[in-house]
């Protein structure tokens, strides 16, 4: 599917999960057992260099590891195989020490560790660079009224920097989640046989501990292979970063439609045309990070639902994951790109955000006069005056503000200045500027924290 990889996914990541590199992640594993091996005395210090030296994924015949995985069931056995006959070409002796003591789960696993490790690092990157994006704008916008719409209609005034400051801040949450991944999820995997390290003798956790140190993974308290909650919290965070992400683009994507035009992806050479409208300018970006978010519970799920793993290695569970986490990774790291990507060139119009304020000939801020009037003639009465001044406003077509200043319910209580004041956009916006600020404040706390 080479033609949409970077359509959906990120260079970086997707680098990462090649078949290549898989392999190379693999024998990376290899290599640092061998030396922590031989650092321990469990292997002649002479097998470490040779066995080292020969797991490099280009010395490798992918469609020959692919072929065999057929009939082995799990690439870790023909990897092991070809990795024996290399050593062997050099060093007889060392040849018998290849993989001593694990089994093809450890190197799967930990191999997927690794690769884990390096998205995420990359991810991070790309999350630190949106966020700063949004701080940017929610700075910028942070007094530009726009229309607030709920269920789909007009509801209120309030201000496009607080609907970015509520995007910032949902995903300043999913960095902090990301990178408590680092700690948590991101473990080594070695446990021989059933996860007892038997055939290390009473060296084992010595292997273990030397192991980790070499790969620079956490070592964990015992190994994990039929307990999956690493590796599926790592999908299912991966998956509400997606969701928001796809809730940015739902946003984006309709404040792009043609009747609102509030907001527009980047424009540039052949982005965002149509095959036949030359017109068109299409929300291309939205569309591939809706497409993700759409995408991305049916994979989560699979995670999930490979979870009940039977005694201490599975059958059928842990193969489940073999595509799915990969998938996921590259899914919500295109996504993720796409977006920061988008977002650092977003176009906003302010004045078209003003037009579509008065769309309503002044029936958005129903609520605002409510609240007024209702606090002299109180919050039932009120509610009735405004329904009924609603309706002459639509029935006569007439801006609400005109039909206000001459309604004998009001007059008594409004005076005409006071009216006009309440059809100004900002004055009613409530604490919308201290929430953005409350809201830049806590992203940037978190990254300092963090950084």
């Amino acid at each position: 599917m080479e033609l949409l990889d970077l359509l959906f996914g990120s260079a970086a990541v997707n680098a990462i999960f090649t078949d290549r590199s898989r392999l190379q992640r693999m024998l990376d594993f290899e290599a640092a057992l061998a030396r922590a091996e031989a650092q321990v005395g469990v292997i002649p210090k002479s097998a470490a260099g040779p066995i080292g030296e020969q797991c490099r994924a280009e010395l490798f015949d992918l469609a020959a590891l692919g072929e065999a995985t057929v009939k082995t069931g799990n690439h870790a056995i023909p990897i092991v195989k070809q990795l024996t006959d290399l050593v062997g070409q050099h060093d007889e002796q060392a040849k018998r020490y290849v993989h001593w003591g694990a089994t093809s789960q450890d190197v799967v696993d930990t191999g997927l560790m690794l690769q884990l490790r390096d998205a995420l690092s990359a991810m991070q990157s790309d999350l630190n660079r949106l966020c700063e994006s949004l701080t940017n704008l929610a700075e910028q916008y942070r007094s530009t009224p726009v229309v607030a719409r709920t269920l789909l209609q007009q509801a209120v005034p309030t201000v496009f920097g607080l609907k970015v400051a509520g995007w910032l801040d949902a995903l300043a949450r999913h960095r902090n989640r990301i990178q408590d991944l680092h700690a948590r999820a991101i473990v080594l995997q070695f446990g021989g046989a059933a996860g007892t390290l038997a055939m290390l003798g009473d060296r084992g956790l010595d292997v273990a501990t030397a192991l980790a140190k070499d790969l620079q993974l956490a070592l964990p308290a015992l190994p994990w292979h039929s307990h999956r909650d690493r590796v599926v919290e790592v999908a299912t965070r991966l998956g509400l970063l997606t969701g928001s992400l796809g809730k940015m683009a739902s946003d984006i994507s309709l404040q792009m439609q043609t009747e609102v035009g509030e907001v527009f992806e980047p424009s540039g050479e052949g982005r965002g045309g149509s095959s036949t409208m030359p017109h068109k300018r299409n929300p291309v970006t939205c569309a591939v990070v809706r497409a993700a978010a759409q995408r991305m519970p049916g994979l989560v799920g699979i995670m999930l639902a490979a979870m009940p793993q039977e005694h201490e290695r599975s059958l059928g569970g842990w193969h489940a994951e073999w595509e799915t986490l990969p998938e996921i990774v590259r899914v919500s790291a295109g996504a993720l790109y796409h977006m920061a990507e988008m977002v650092a060139g977003l176009g906003v119009d302010p004045t078209r955000m003003q037009q579509n304020l008065e769309l309503t000939h002044g029936l958005i801020f129903a609520e605002a006069v409510t609240a007024v009037l209702g606090k002299r003639v109180g919050k039932s009465k009120a509610h009735q005056i405004l329904e009924s001044a609603s309706r002459k406003s639509i029935t006569e077509k007439k801006h609400l503000r005109d039909v206000l200043t001459s309604d004998p319910q009001v007059i008594p209580h409004l005076n005409r200045e006071e009216i006009v004041s309440l059809f100004e956009p900002l004055n009613y916006t409530g604490v919308a500027r201290q929430f953005i600020d409350r809201a830049i404040a806590a992203s940037k706390r978190h990254s300092n924290t963090r950084d």
